[in-house]
């Protein structure tokens, strides 16, 4: 039974809405943790996971993976995979596990995501990716989408995008997040990938034109809410944002529902750490460490008179055992309320 045959119980219009926003899937740092404190920020973006192997739920029983609290919603799973069956089982655990979408990676340019055949490397195999998102659509009722490149080697990316585009439209994806920038396999490391070939953002909004029944997001070098307007008002339908989102999170996040979904009102940083507060509780009454979490919250007062003050305290005072929430709000007192700055 297809996903589509189901989006009037399943909230599709809900995500695709969130999706006007989106913080990138980043490994290390998008965790449960780290998407806690951005739903804090922001009511309304949609949040992705650190990329999950296939293999890690289906063949190891990583479930633990799949951990995430209910203000998360909405939340997307990302997932990292190029078996179709495969997939189609971690796509099922990911959808029973609650999450509102599942999104396979096709742009991750590391060695380890290479050798396990999946990421980037795919954009070499949209026949395969096809059969992948047909395969997932086939055992879920949530969304199946696509996290791409524009293209990746020597590929040509007017060619071998629209390519791409057809072939998962054609399978039933009808959302994707296209990152504008070739992946470089050989040659480069993915930190140098960051910058270099150049963004094509051009070719995004071709493509945009060219499939117009998509829902196409951009994602790649944006770093400030007043890019992410430019684009949708150009007329792409959801905006990504990754490192700019993690290391300043307030700066992206903290007004979004206001000034991109029109709703609500901008964040203080300074009420969302006390917010923080009963979570930390809970999370080191598990058995947890404070610094798991605060090590999300260091960019929180990026820019603001205090943030470096705030960043030491809470580096230093975290690590401590027995640490608690008590640090962040010693830590808070070197930040000065918004009203004076």
């Amino acid at each position: 039974m297809s996903a589509l045959q189901h989006s009037s119980k399943t909230g599709f219009d809900r995500v695709d809405r969130a999706a006007r926003l989106s913080v990138a899937p980043m490994m290390d740092w998008t965790d449960r943790h780290c998407r806690y404190l951005h739903r804090l920020l922001s009511g309304q973006a949609l949040l992705y996971t650190e990329m999950v192997t296939a293999p890690a739920l289906v063949r190891g029983g990583a479930l633990h993976l799949l951990d995430y609290n209910p203000q998360e919603h909405p939340v997307a799973l990302q997932l990292g995979g190029s078996d179709p069956l495969e997939l189609a089982k971690a796509a099922r655990l990911g959808a029973d596990a609650g999450y509102d979408e599942i999104n396979l990676n096709c742009g991750c340019p590391s060695d380890r995501v290479q050798s396990g055949t999946f990421g980037a490397v795919l954009m070499k195999e949209p026949g395969r990716v096809a059969e992948c998102v047909a395969a997932m659509r086939e055992v879920v009722d949530v969304e199946v989408t696509v996290k791409c490149r524009i293209g990746v080697d020597e590929q040509d990316p007017n060619i071998v995008l629209p390519t791409f585009l057809e072939q998962i439209r054609a399978a039933g994806c009808r959302r994707v997040t296209i990152h504008a920038r070739k992946a470089w396999l050989q040659g480069l490391s993915p930190k140098e990938n960051r910058d270099i070939p150049p963004l094509d953002y051009d070719l995004v909004h071709r493509m945009k034109a060219a499939f117009a029944d998509l829902h196409i997001s951009v994602n790649g070098g944006i770093s400030s809410l007043d890019q992410a307007r430019e684009h949708l008002e150009a007329g792409l339908d959801g905006v990504m944002i990754g490192r700019a989102a993690y290391h300043q999170p307030t700066d992206i996040l903290a007004a979004a529902d206001p000034l991109i979904f029109g709703t609500g009102q901008t964040a203080d940083p300074i009420d969302v750490v006390h917010k923080m507060v009963p979570y930390v509780d809970r999370h080191l009454a598990e058995g947890g460490r404070l610094h798991q979490i605060t090590r999300h919250m260091l960019g929180l007062f990026a820019g603001r008179p205090g943030a470096r003050a705030w960043r030491r305290a809470l580096s230093e005072g975290a690590v401590h055992d027995g640490a608690g929430p008590e640090v962040m709000l010693q830590a808070l007192e070197n930040v000065a309320p918004l009203a004076e700055v």
